[in-house]
């Protein structure tokens, strides 16, 4: 009986002191597992600056800055800003309002080789200038009999790039087929210390 005794006293210990030891391996485990997540997830500083020329003389910068986490668990940044412009549609139609402003969507996930591939959406309208609609009599406007309709011009592009810590590209250009201007888009990339 004394063998046995002692036989399911040893059982008994190692049984107690298995959670104890699994315990241990799960918190080094956890350690672990926390430490690769906070490397995968790289908060990076994305500044995309869109440029307008006419000729050679820059006439326009419009810088926009945004966070997106690399890898992270929602890896994408949205920045959306602008106006509605009101556009005169006719008598039937009177005023509509037309959203003019920037869109951009951006996600980022690490390469192998500890660069950035970065997945741009950029978008911006903007009214320039106006010409004169004639305005149906027997409307709010007949005073003039003309109303200036604005002009909406509008620049997109999907962009797919590679960047490492503190690259700077020019990635899109682009010439307005009425005005001539040329536009220009520049994308930087900072890691967030």
């Amino acid at each position: 009986m004394g063998r046995r005794a002692n036989a399911a006293f040893l059982v008994a210990a190692l049984a107690m002191g298995t959670p104890w030891v699994s315990a241990q391996e799960k918190s080094k485990s956890e350690d672990v597992a926390i430490e690769a997540r906070q490397t995968e997830m790289t908060p990076l500083k994305i500044s995309v600056t869109f440029m307008e020329f006419e000729g050679d003389k820059k006439v326009k910068s419009l810088p926009y800055t945004m966070i997106v986490i690399a890898e992270g668990k929602n890896p994408k940044s949205v920045v959306k800003i602008g106006s509605r412009v009101p556009v005169y549609a006719g008598k039937e139609y009177g005023m509509q309002y037309v959203d003019v402003g920037t869109d951009i969507d951006c996600q980022a996930s690490r390469t192998k080789d500890n660069k950035f591939d970065i997945r741009l959406s950029l978008e911006r309208s903007w009214v320039e200038g106006n010409v004169a609609v004639a305005v149906d009599p027997g409307t709010a406007l007949q005073s003039s009999g003309q109303f200036p309709e604005p002009i909406l011009r509008q620049f997109k592009s999907e962009l797919s790039l590679t960047l490492r810590d503190g690259q700077t590209v020019e990635s899109s250009l682009a010439t307005d087929p009425l005005s001539g201007k040329v536009f220009k888009a520049e994308v930087s990339l900072n890691i967030v210390k």
